[in-house]
């Protein structure tokens, strides 16, 4: 079957075109914004790509359509498929559909960590021997890749709340009916198609009415969004979390950073955590994913020792360069939550060195000025925060200096630029925050600081 994928380079709408491929489909795929890692990944795996949305991408005529969620009416491909009325589908229907009905679906929901916690389990599943499948919003680096069709039953996903397609506005998890469920967190997010927070709950309860009663949800004790997501309704079991806590899987910190950590069973010491990783949003992303690995059988001694050789995802606090003295971060942040906790789990590891992130406020919520304040307060670990105002940005990035005396807008990407080669002269972190290409700042960057 030839299936033609519009939006390819997506996260999501990529990783279904691998798995499509893996499972004997011709794939295409078509995108107005192809960049790496997840150009190459696809082209490595044979399948075509097509710069731009045009009628002519469907010819010859594909056998099936699968449409992303940041398509809709008026893309000229989008008008193609129903005016030549081709069989189209929403990438979460088809994943539903074509991949995961009879397998153990292990879906990992929430606001933050999803990607890193999904990449955490299917790691220690991988690490155990059953050769699970996955489809990840990112590129596992023991994988390096983001998603394959797997040799055994267990599949895991990443349950994404946002909307399915155009003519699907359910959120991509309810399609999934996972069996083991991760909830991580709830926050206001995606304020482009959620009005309000209790929008998001109201799905996060549909996706819990999917979940079977023999099956399990995984929360941390102290998320209050999730509790009222449950008192909902709610039809399974129930496992907590906590970090210094006393829930069923608690994590004792040893290492303040994260870094290093006890994790207990109904108050058992099962063994220790020693990682790269830091951060106690780390900690808790771990902690579920041992939870969720015992529920289908592994001890947790071995998902521990799984673990010690987690490497963590490409994008999430990866190190791209050290160069004189500086080390600079490429961190995929996107709320403001998670430029705080990536932030706050750096500060504990380097102590009093210098920091200083480099954000673009690109998500749809970020650019919509929704977090203004929070946004301010999550940079106050660093010792400065350069804020890019692209000319298209709907709102003055400016108002962000009423909240936090650290923060410097910049309107391009040479001002950044220029004024970081200023300050590696002194030596620190530099942490490029962004859930895009950041206008390709990082090879910029890499050649005038490489000078």
């Amino acid at each position: 079957m030839h299936i033609h994928i519009l939006g390819i380079c997506g996260t999501f709408m990529g990783g279904l075109a691998v798995i499509a491929r893996q499972m004997g489909h011709r794939v295409t795929g078509s995108d107005h914004n192809v960049y790496p890692p997840m150009s190459t990944q696809l082209e490595s795996q044979g399948i075509v790509l097509m710069e731009g949305y045009r009628a002519e991408n469907l010819d010859p005529k594909p056998d099936l359509v699968v449409i992303g969620n940041a398509l809709s009416r008026g893309n000229p491909e989008v008008e193609a498929v129903l005016n030549l009325g081709l069989n189209y589908v929403s990438g979460p229907e088809w994943l539903a559909k074509h991949v995961l009905q009879d397998r153990w679906v292990l879906g990992v929901a929430g606001t933050h960590g999803k990607t890193t916690t999904s990449s955490m389990l299917s790691w220690i599943l991988e690490h155990q021997g059953f050769k699970p499948g996955f489809l990840i919003g990112g590129i596992p680096l023991n994988f390096g890749v983001s998603a394959r069709l797997g040799e055994s039953s267990f599949f895991v996903v990443e349950a994404d709340e946002y909307d399915s397609a155009f003519f699907d506005k359910r959120s991509k998890f309810v399609h999934y009916r996972p069996r083991t469920a991760i909830l991580n967190n709830l926050e206001y997010d995606h304020a482009d198609i959620f009005p309000d927070l209790d929008a998001i709950k109201k799905q996060f309860h549909h996706l819990v009415r999917t979940i079977p009663g023999q099956g399990l949800i995984i929360a941390p004790e102290n998320e209050h969004n999730i509790r009222d997501v449950l008192a909902m309704g709610c039809w399974t079991p129930v496992t907590e979390t906590s970090i210094n806590g006393q829930s069923a899987w608690n994590a004792a910190l040893i290492k303040a950073d994260g870094s290093r950590f006890s994790v207990l069973h109904n108050g058992d010491k099962q063994g220790e955590v020693d990682w790269t990783l830091t951060g106690e949003h780390n900690v808790s992303n771990a902690l579920a994913a041992i939870a969720a690995a015992h529920h289908v059988g592994i001890l947790p001694k071995d998902a521990i020792n799984a673990l010690a050789q987690f490497q963590n995802v490409k994008r999430r606090m990866e190190v791209i360069a050290k160069l004189h003295g500086v080390t600079i971060y490429d961190d995929f942040a996107h709320h403001p939550t998670a430029i705080a906790t990536t932030l706050d789990g750096l500060r504990k590891q380097v102590g009093q060195e210098r920091i200083i992130a480099i954000v673009e406020p690109r998500s749809n919520t970020m650019r919509l000025g929704i977090h203004t304040e929070t946004l301010a307060k999550s940079l106050n670990q660093a010792d400065q925060a350069l804020i890019y105002q692209p000319k298209e940005l709907s709102w003055d990035l400016s108002q962000l200096k009423r909240y936090a005396a650290n923060i410097e807008i910049c309107e391009s990407l040479e001002q950044i630029i220029d004024k970081l080669k200023r300050e590696a002269r002194q030596g620190g972190h530099f942490v490029l925050m962004s859930n895009g290409s950041f206008g390709g700042i990082y090879a910029k960057l890499l050649a005038e600081l490489s000078r």
